[in-house]
C-alpha cells in the first residue's frame, strides 16, 4: 500500500477501518480494567467510574508562562526531563494548559461555484434547474487550527487551512468566539497570519516561538490542535527527525513528529517541555487520513521570520542567486575532486543578467559558503540566499576545477513565488476541463524556475478532485504541448481543449524542474 503526503486542514476524511478500530477500542477497554484493578507498580491506577475530576490549575496570564515541573533528571540538551513517569506526566499536564488559552480553532467558510445544468428537453429539466439553483447557496466549510503569537491577536496557521476562504472564525477553548482577517499568506512555505477583529482593544494570552535549531531527537514535544473537529487536543511525541524534505515545495525543512497529528491540526503548534512552540504542524504521511506515527512541522525559526514580514509589511521578500542546483553527491564530489566536501552543485546558470552570472558563475562550480556560512547541500542554499535581503552584496566561496576561489555577489529579488502566488487565471471557467488554473510562461519565470523552455503554461494550482491531478500533474508543471501542437499561452491551450470532445482524451508534454534539474514527459489525460 503506497504512503501519501496529506494536508491536515479539513476534518473531513474518514478512515475506512472504523469498524476495526472499533473492535481495538473494545479491546482496549477491557486492559484498561484489567489494569484498574490489578498492581499499581507503575506508579498510577485508573480512577474508579463516578469519581470528581482533578480541577485543572488556573489559567496563565498573558504571555503564556513557562510551566514549572518538579525537578528531574535532564537530557544531555537540558531541554526535556528523561523518563520520569511522574515528573514527565506532570510535565505534560503544566505545559497543556498553560498553552490552552493560546491555541484556537480557525474555521472557515467559501462560497461554493456556480453549478449549472445543461437542458435535455426531457422531463426533469425543471427539477434538475431548481436543484442546482439552490445549490449555489451552499457554502464550503474547513477546520483548522492555530496559536496566538502576540497579545494583539496575531495568529501563525497554515495558509492551506485558509486560502480562498470568504470568512474566517476563531474560536478559543471557552468557546468564545471571534472574526478574523488574513494578514498575510506565504503559500510556498505553507503559513499564514490572522489577525483576530474585536470591536474594542483587548489582551490576548500569547505564547513565544522557541529555538527549533536547539532541538534534539528524540526529546518529547506536544502537538496542540484541533483533530476532526472534536476540539481542542493535545498529543505527546518525540522528535523523529530534523530537516526533512518531503517534496511540498521549495522550502522544505520539516521536524517530523510521531505526536498524533490529524486532519484539523494544521495551523496548530507543535510545543517543547519548555512551553514553547518549535513547530507549526502542517503534514501527515497516512494512507487512511489519520496519523500513522509520521508528521511534520514547519520549524519556529522559519515561522519567526515569515510572521515577521508578513506581519511588518503584509508579504514575503526573498533573494535569488539565478543558479539551478543539485545535490553534490559523494559520487560527484569525488568526479569534481572534493570528496569529504559539502556543498551545492551548480547544474546551470540561469541567463547571462542573473546575480551569478554577473559574479562570474558556471556551471559545474560547487558553492561551499555564503556569508561566511558554510553551506551544507543544495537545499540549505535555497534557505540561505531567501534570507538574504535583495541588493545586498555577500562573499561566497566555491571550488571549481578543485581550486578554492571567492567572488562578490548582488542577491536579486526572487520573483518565482510572488507569481504562484498572485491570482491564478482560470482554464475554462471555474475549474476548466483539466482542473487546473495556470498562467503564461515568461522568460522570466522559466529563469527563476530553472526551466529550458521558453514559452508554455505555468500550473499554479491543481484541482485535488479534477483529471489533471488524477493524471498526477501538480503545481508548477509547465505545460508545453497538447495534442502534438506547442503551446505559447494559455489561449493555445484553451484552443486546443475546446476541440477535444467529451469523454475524448488530450496527450499533454510537460517540463517538471525538480532540484535544478528538468524532465520531460508526456501525460495522456481523460476530460470529462
Amino acid at each position: 500500500m503506497t504512503m501519501n503526503s496529506n494536508r491536515s486542514g479539513d476534518g473531513r476524511r474518514r478512515s475506512p477501518f472504523r469498524p476495526l478500530a472499533l473492535a481495538f477500542g473494545i479491546v482496549a477497554l477491557f486492559g484498561a480494567l484489567v489494569i484498574a484493578v490489578g498492581p499499581t507498580t507503575l506508579g498510577w491506577q485508573a480512577g474508579s467510574p463516578g469519581e470528581t475530576p482533578v480541577s485543572p490549575p488556573a489559567r496563565a496570564t498573558s504571555p503564556v508562562s513557562t510551566p514549572a515541573v518538579a525537578e528531574a533528571p535532564k537530557s544531555p540538551s537540558g531541554n526535556s526531563p528523561l523518563p520520569d513517569v511522574d515528573a514527565l506526566s506532570r510535565a505534560f499536564a503544566s505545559v497543556a494548559e498553560m498553552l490552552k488559552p493560546a491555541v484556537v480553532n480557525v474555521f472557515t467558510e467559501q462560497k461554493a461555484g456556480e453549478v449549472s445544468h445543461p437542458p435535455t428537453g426531457g422531463p426533469f429539466d425543471e427539477f434538475f434547474e431548481r436543484f442546482f439553483r439552490e445549490q449555489q447557496d451552499q457554502k464550503r466549510r474547513s477546520l483548522g487550527s492555530g496559536v496566538i503569537i502576540d497579545a494583539r491577536g496575531y495568529v501563525v496557521t497554515n495558509n492551506h487551512v485558509v486560502e480562498n476562504a470568504d470568512e474566517i472564525e476563531i474560536q478559543f477553548s471557552d468557546e468564545r468566539r471571534f472574526k478574523a482577517e488574513v494578514v498575510g499568506t506565504d503559500p510556498p512555505t505553507d503559513l499564514a497570519v490572522l489577525r483576530i477583529k474585536t470591536e474594542k482593544p483587548e489582551t490576548f494570552h500569547h505564547v513565544d516561538f522557541g529555538d527549533s535549531d536547539a532541538l534534539v531527537v528524540g526529546e518529547w514535544v506536544l502537538a496542540m490542535g484541533n483533530p476532526f473537529g472534536f476540539g481542542h487536543t493535545v498529543t505527546a511525541g518525540i522528535v523523529s527527525a530534523k530537516g526533512r524534505v518531503i517534496g511540498q515545495g521549495t522550502y522544505d525543512d520539516f521536524v517530523q513528529t510521531d505526536a498524533a497529528i490529524n486532519p484539523g491540526n494544521s495551523g496548530g503548534p507543535l510545543v517543547n517541555m519548555k512551553g514553547q512552540v518549535v513547530g507549526i504542524n502542517s503534514n501527515i504521511i497516512s494512507n487512511f487520513g489519520g496519523s500513522m506515527g509520521i508528521g511534520f512541522a514547519i520549524p519556529s525559526n522559519m515561522a519567526r521570520k515569515i510572521y515577521d514580514q508578513l506581519v511588518s509589511a503584509g508579504t514575503v521578500v526573498r533573494g535569488w542567486l539565478g543558479v539551478g542546483i543539485q545535490p553534490l553527491t559523494p559520487e560527484l564530489a569525488k568526479g569534481f575532486g572534493l570528496e569529504g566536501k559539502h556543498g551545492a552543485l551548480i547544474s546551470e546558470v540561469l541567463g547571462e543578467d542573473s546575480p551569478a552570472a554577473k559574479a562570474g558563475l558556471k556551471a559545474g562550480d560547487v558553492i561551499v559558503e555564503l556569508k561566511g556560512i558554510p553551506v551544507d547541500s543544495n537545499t540549505h542554499l535555497v534557505h540561505l540566499v531567501a534570507d538574504i535581503h535583495p541588493g545586498e552584496t555577500v562573499e561566497l566561496k566555491y571550488y571549481r576545477d578543485g581550486k578554492l576561489a571567492s567572488t562578490k555577489v548582488t542577491v536579486a529579488k526572487r520573483t518565482v513565488d510572488q507569481a504562484f502566488a498572485a491570482p491564478p487565471r482560470n482554464l475554462q471557467g471555474e475549474k476548466g476541463r483539466l482542473g487546473i488554473s495556470g498562467q503564461n510562461l515568461t522568460p522570466q519565470l522559466a529563469g527563476e524556475m530553472g526551466a529550458s523552455s521558453k514559452a508554455g503554461v505555468v500550473l499554479v494550482e491543481v484541482d485535488p478532485d479534477g483529471p489533471a491531478e488524477e493524471a498526477g500533474l501538480r503545481r508548477g508543471d509547465i505545460l508545453i504541448e497538447a495534442n502534438r501542437e506547442p503551446l505559447r499561452t494559455v489561449d493555445d491551450l484553451q484552443r486546443v481543449l475546446s476541440e477535444v470532445p467529451k469523454g475524448g482524451d488530450v496527450l499533454l508534454r510537460i517540463e517538471r524542474v525538480i532540484g535544478g534539474r528538468s524532465t520531460f514527459t508526456w501525460v495522456p489525460v481523460k476530460l470529462d
